[in-house]
């Protein structure tokens, strides 16, 4: 079992910055490759990043490539999603997902484990 909390969201104008965190409560956070996705309100969650359990390798969408970086921290349990540039179509829930496969999915259902989720708004 892996209880995730996500940290960092709150409001921002529109070419800001926000950091996100996700802290990991098992003793087997290695095992796990670990993504963000992002939910805008009326619309379905979407896949945003992800890294593997190692931390070697990442994806991202497009439409955060070179705004959005994604990290861990093995030591700490924890994964971030640093956030810059940020837009006002970038205004979501944002939750943190655990997965059990060695190279991250893209889709949901390959995640095991879910945070609640933290709000982020972007004003224009």
């Amino acid at each position: 079992q892996v209880q995730l909390a996500e940290s960092g969201g709150g409001l921002v104008q529109a070419g800001g910055s926000l950091r996100l965190s996700c802290a990991a409560s098992t003793r087997t956070f290695t095992n796990y490759a670990m993504a963000w996705f992002r939910q805008a309100p009326g619309k379905e969650r979407e896949f945003v990043a992800a890294i593997s359990a190692r931390g070697g390798s990442t994806i991202y969408i497009d439409s955060v490539k070179g705004r959005f970086t994604i990290a861990r921290d093995n030591a700490k349990n924890t994964m971030y999603l640093q956030m810059n540039s940020l837009k006002p179509e970038d205004t979501a829930v944002y939750y943190c997902a655990a997965s059990p496969k060695y190279v991250p999915p893209r889709v949901e259902y390959g995640y095991d484990y879910w945070g609640q989720g933290t709000q982020v708004t972007v004003s224009s």
